[in-house]
């Protein structure tokens, strides 16, 4: 799908990786070559999704394509977010200070701890007894 009007980006949110690209056109946006009300059925996810284009009042004006694998869906939707922000600061760099100003430019580092060895969880730790 490289074409010369095509930008590409990644996005990531905990484990979850969204390749993303944005090209002009009618609004459509196509997740695993599902739509978007399909695909996430929430409609404050789908509304957190699109926020990027709502700031830069592109909503409506580029095309998304996007496939994502890994993690839930509410991660799944933040990484196909950063992937479009990331892709319309390529468009346009002067959008990249609106959208920093929001947060979304920086992927978000918040990742699930992993469980330590001789130990219940990732902080839980066994009942210590004296005696």
């Amino acid at each position: 799908m490289e074409q010369e009007n095509t930008f590409y980006a990644t996005g990531r949110r905990k484990t979850a990786i969204a390749r993303t690209w944005i090209k002009p056109g009618s609004g459509e946006i196509v997740i695993n070559n599902r739509p978007i009300e399909e695909y996430f059925p929430i409609e404050t996810i789908r509304t957190d999704l699109i926020q990027p284009f709502k700031l830069t009042n592109t909503f409506g004006s580029y095309d998304v394509k996007a496939t994502v694998v890994g993690g839930g869906i509410a991660g799944q939707a933040d990484a196909v977010r950063h992937g479009i922000t990331r892709a319309l600061v390529i468009v346009n760099p002067d959008f990249r200070l609106t959208l920093k100003r929001a947060g979304f430019i920086k992927r978000d580092p918040r990742v699930k701890e992993r469980k330590k060895y001789g130990q219940k969880g990732a902080r839980a730790r066994f009942q210590f007894s004296k005696r």
